[in-house]
């Protein structure tokens, strides 16, 4: 083991301003231009629940090889107003570079001085200081001059000749300024080797979802917009038409789950996005799903609560909503995906999971997932494929026939001669209303029952390290990738990681791992250690220790390196 944590690999760029100053556009552009360099990229934002001003930041970390977590270090910081540096001043250190106007910054801090605004407005247009400032970071990075300008050509085209001219005069003159900050020394960062990612693709978490949803046999939307979990929903709305999706936008959280569960009915599979308020509201028809036995998806993408709490910010918050939700007893599924390109398959592999369950399965996504972004290989088609579990129906069939695995043969109206009888109250096996109370145990009994022959390796937990290590550290969801990074960094052979992306229920061997380890470590985003508390409850396991951040910000490498090697200490 090493007594000193090695240092997060990459460069670390974070872009400040008000909502509105087109700190995103920047972002955008800057991370496509960088990957077209050949760099892996990783981006994240953390913004304020307003449409203009406040203090919104983007971090980009820049680096030769795949990076799936943010770093708390910034090594260079372009603040565009002067509320940004107060927000970030605990990130900073004496090797961060800060450049922008320090007219407009007013700091005690060392500037250097590359007066934006002023010269947006020499050029005729205060939008060019973002322009500006792009160019200046492609310019101290030594990037190839060309892909920028064509970028910028793509991006402006269809605002006309003079906007597109504009913008490539303002990103030229950043990008030679940037040029002779880092000729004149005055600037120096590290220089990062470029790999071959031509064919990797470039998107967020929302729009992994959205695509993993349309690979799964998704026909059918539904969705009262809440952020986060609105950019799921709005990518597939935009794409509608071209695989022939119904997109509703319901008039209120209960419409959308009842809309949601009449798709599945009659025979279409549905997915509902939304965020913790929202899926609050829809309890009432988790719990009618676990009653007609009826697969649904549903995208929850978490935030801080409770009510409105932090409506643009991230927190694993919502898995014991998610678990507990709804009145009574009966069987969901819950995944958590850990990447981009597990967001993509786990949402896929959740219609299959409700299809063949007959079960809500409900997909825990965070702020922080959904709205990160960063280069991946193309995402892998072989072995998805729509597993459609329906039956065509005879004159004797009954919708609730008794199973030995709870099961039973799930038609949809008008196809085959049987009558599809569904109800909302407690049923016999032909779905018509009973009191039979004997009967009403046997009916719980078989919605129970389901989930006891779910496959072990469907979303499997992910284990690193060494196979008998002492020390065994569990997370689940979007922290996988930073816990997995520090301890990396921490270099111990003593420990391994377990990341969880299938909070429930749990894998049938999690008892016996943990009880294998000599200590062991949950790391959660939420003030409760709720995953933490669930395994208690499941296996009588309590972890040694608990790392819990509720801040509204997402973990970062360092700030777990930190937090988990003082427990190893310990």
């Amino acid at each position: 083991m090493t007594s000193h944590p090695q240092q997060p690999a990459g460069i670390s760029i974070v872009l400040g301003g008000e909502a509105g100053q087109g700190i995103q556009t920047i972002e955008e552009l800057l991370t496509r231009i960088l990957k077209r360099e050949g760099y892996h990229v990783h981006a994240t934002k953390e913004y304020m629940s307003r449409v203009r001003g406040g203090a919104n930041s983007t971090s980009i970390r820049v680096a030769a090889t795949r990076v799936q977590a943010p770093l708390e270090r910034i090594d260079l910081l372009l603040p565009l107003d002067r509320e940004v540096l107060p927000r970030l001043r605990p990130r900073l250190s004496e090797g961060t570079i800060i450049a922008g106007d320090s007219e407009v910054l007013a700091t005690d801090l060392p500037i250097l001085d590359v007066p934006f605004g002023r010269l947006a407005k020499e050029m005729g247009n205060s939008l060019f200081a973002n322009t500006i400032a792009l160019g200046l970071i492609l310019g101290l990075l030594a990037t190839d001059r060309r892909h920028m300008e064509t970028l910028l050509t793509e991006r402006f085209s269809g605002k006309g000749e003079e906007t597109v001219a504009g913008n490539l005069r303002a990103a030229g003159l950043g990008y030679e300024r940037g040029e002779e900050l880092r000729r004149s020394a005055s600037i120096s960062l590290p220089e990062i080797a470029r790999a071959e990612i031509d064919d990797e693709i470039m998107l967020n978490g929302s729009e992994a979802v959205a695509l993993g949803a349309i690979a799964g046999g998704c026909r059918c939307v539904t969705s009262y917009p809440m952020t986060p979990g609105t950019g799921a929903f709005t990518f597939l709305a935009r794409y509608a038409r071209d695989f022939e999706l119904l997109v509703e936008q319901a008039e209120d959280e209960i419409a959308a789950i009842n809309m949601a569960l009449g798709a599945w009915y009659a025979g279409g599979r549905a997915m509902v996005s939304t965020s913790g308020g929202g899926f609050a509201l829809m309890t009432e028809g988790i719990s009618l799903a676990g009653m007609l036995e009826s697969p649904v998806v549903v995208h929850l993408a978490q935030r801080p609560g409770p009510a409105t709490g932090l409506p643009t910010r991230t927190e694993q918050g919502d898995l014991q909503l998610a678990l507990y939700a709804g009145h009574g007893d009966f069987p969901r599924i819950l995944l958590a995906p850990e990447t981009l390109a597990d967001a993509f398959s786990l949402t896929a592999q959740a219609f299959n999971l409700a299809d063949r369950y007959q079960v809500p399965v409900i997909l825990l996504t965070d702020q922080y997932l959904v709205d990160t972004y960063y280069n991946t290989p193309a995402f892998a088609l072989e072995g998805i494929e729509v597993d459609d579990r329906t039956v065509e129906t005879d004159d004797d069939y009954r919708r609730y026939r008794i199973t030995a695995d709870g099961i039973s043969p799930r038609g949809i109206p008008g196809r085959g001669s049987g009558l599809v009888c569904v109800d909302s109250d407690e049923h016999d096996e032909a779905g018509h209303i009973t009191e039979d109370l004997a009967l009403r145990v046997r009916m719980v009994d078989k919605r129970l029952a389901k989930l006891h022959h779910l496959d072990d390796e469907i979303a499997a937990p992910r284990r690193t390290g060494p196979a008998a290590a002492a020390i065994l550290v569990v997370s689940w969801g979007s922290v996988n990738p930073i816990v997995a990074e520090a301890l990396t960094l921490l270099d111990r052979d003593d420990v391994a990681h377990l990341g969880i992306r299938r909070p429930y229920p749990l894998a049938s061997d999690l008892a016996g791992q943990l009880a294998a380890a000599q200590r062991t470590i949950i790391v959660e985003g939420n003030a409760t250690a709720q995953l933490g508390g669930l395994i208690r409850r499941e296996t009588g396991h309590r972890f040694d220790h608990a790392i819990l951040q509720y801040n509204g910000l997402a973990f970062t490498v360092e700030q777990l390196v930190r937090e988990i090697g003082a427990r190893l200490q310990g």
